[in-house]
């Protein structure tokens, strides 16, 4: 079965850390630039960081730039994103996509170029 499926979501106190998971089966994730968005409550999805297919080159939101980090591990066929330093405002269900487009930019900003995507991981930042 072709999939997606985030995991690592959770309940966590401001300031902490996250990591979430994006395993793929039944596809190799490594032919694919890869895309995480979130989606909070009453708002629209927004796409907040992206890795690129070709080179791993990496692409942040200025909302997570220097907070989060997006990484892929090829073997694992999954791709992670690291999250620290979170605050309420992080509170939302966090997805991830593929990049339909092949390109070495993967452009998180266009959320039309994503086609698959996961089911979606709530994080919940909260004391």
């Amino acid at each position: 079965q072709v999939q997606l499926v985030e995991s690592g979501g959770g309940l966590v106190q401001p300031g902490g850390s996250l990591r979430l998971s994006c395993a793929a089966s039944g596809f190799t994730l490594a032919s694919y630039g890869i895309g995480w968005f979130r989606q909070a409550p009453g708002k629209e999805r927004e796409g907040i960081s992206c890795i690129s297919r070709y080179d791993g080159s990496t692409y942040y939101a200025a909302s997570v730039k220097g907070r989060f980090a997006i990484s892929r591990d090829n073997a694992k066929n999954t791709v992670y994103l690291q999250m620290n330093s979170l605050q309420p405002e992080d509170t939302a269900v966090y997805y991830c996509a593929t990049d339909r487009i092949s390109s070495y930019e993967c452009a998180f900003w266009d959320r039309s170029r994503y086609d698959r995507w996961g089911q979606g991981t709530q994080v919940t930042v909260s004391s």
